[in-house]
């Protein structure tokens, strides 16, 4: 499954881990401001915000897993299989299909407050890519540097939630995820103190017993509170590298490996990669399954005001540094 989180020290960062079974070929794309979007319901918007993200380009058409404009605002889709519902098309609203949900917010909106605006007019439609490509059942994680809100089309409709820990998973729904969050107030980063019983002395045994009891499982809901716990106690500098490293270090205590999760006979999730956004300054810094080195691609180093998406494969081998 996956895990996407923000993160803020003097820049604003948006990223995700994608863990999955196998990879549809993955590449760092950016969309230049030109680049025509045809939206199914909706026709086609000729002039947008950029956008740069981690998309599977097909017949032409960036599907992106993860994606930040060039004003900041990030949005990740996750996994949200057995409770997403779309629905058929309405008429007077905006009807978005799951795989244009990312650019449709991306190409208008600079602010969050500016998405809430444009979902309280979105359909989320059942329409598939293509016959190859099924309709996927997402929730989404959406943030500026000044908030967070998830955003769920369900049974009853479409739901936005505030999001004040800026994490999200897959299962269950994101007001049950957050409601779980009270199974673990007592977590704390400082060594535990004896409240067992009354009549039995407990000792502290060793050094680093700091967030004794947080789940180490890797099921989503796991994943959820230990994102989270880690995320708002991290610590960091300013630093762009000190922000990009502690970033990784976040979504790395979420991370998948190989022989973990067993999907069926011989087949496992991984991760198959983290990624990094500084939502200010437009670079996507990612890492892969089998490449640890953290590799990046400034969307402002190409040009913003050209026609044709901008795509950049995976560095999948590990780049090993030798020091003698």
């Amino acid at each position: 499954m996956c895990t996407a989180a923000t993160y803020r020290t003097q820049d604003f960062y948006f990223g995700r881990t994608l863990d999955y079974g196998f990879s549809y070929g993955d590449e760092v794309t950016v969309t230049p401001r030109n680049y025509p979007f045809l939206f199914r319901d909706r026709g086609k918007i000729y002039s947008h915000y950029a956008i740069i993200g981690m998309a599977h380009v097909a017949d032409h058409y960036p599907l992106y897993y993860d994606a930040v404009n060039e004003k900041g605002l990030g949005i990740a889709g996750l996994n949200f299989v057995g409770n997403a519902m779309y629905h058929g098309r309405v008429r007077g609203k905006d009807n978005i299909a799951q795989f244009e949900v990312i650019p449709w917010i991306l190409c208008q909106c600079a602010t969050v407050a500016e998405a809430k605006i444009l979902l309280g007019r979105m359909n989320f439609w059942d329409v598939p890519f293509n016959d190859q490509l099924p309709v996927a059942q997402l929730h989404w994680l959406i943030a500026d540097r000044e908030e967070a809100i998830t955003v769920e089309s369900v049974a009853s409709g479409v739901r936005v939630y505030e999001n004040p820990v800026g994490v999200l998973t897959n299962n269950p729904p994101f007001d049950m995820q957050m409601f779980a969050l009270n199974n673990y107030m007592r977590l704390s980063v400082k060594s535990p103190t004896d409240c067992f019983a009354k009549g039995l002395t407990l000792n502290q045994y060793s050094q680093g017993m700091g967030a004794l009891g947080l789940p180490g499982d890797l099921s989503s809901q796991s994943r959820f509170v230990r994102a989270a716990f880690v995320r708002m106690n991290s610590v960091c500098g300013d630093g762009e590298s000190e922000s990009v490293n502690q970033f990784f270090h976040i979504l790395g205590s979420v991370e998948q490996q190989k022989g973990c999760c067993e999907l069926k006979d011989g087949q496992y999730e991984v991760t198959l990669f983290t990624s990094c956004c500084n939502g200010d300054r437009g670079i996507y810094y990612y890492t892969t399954y089998d490449n640890h080195q953290i590799s990046a691609v400034d969307m402002h180093r190409e040009n913003l005001d050209g026609r044709e998406l901008v795509r950049y494969p995976l560095i999948r081998e590990e780049q090993i540094r030798m020091q003698n």
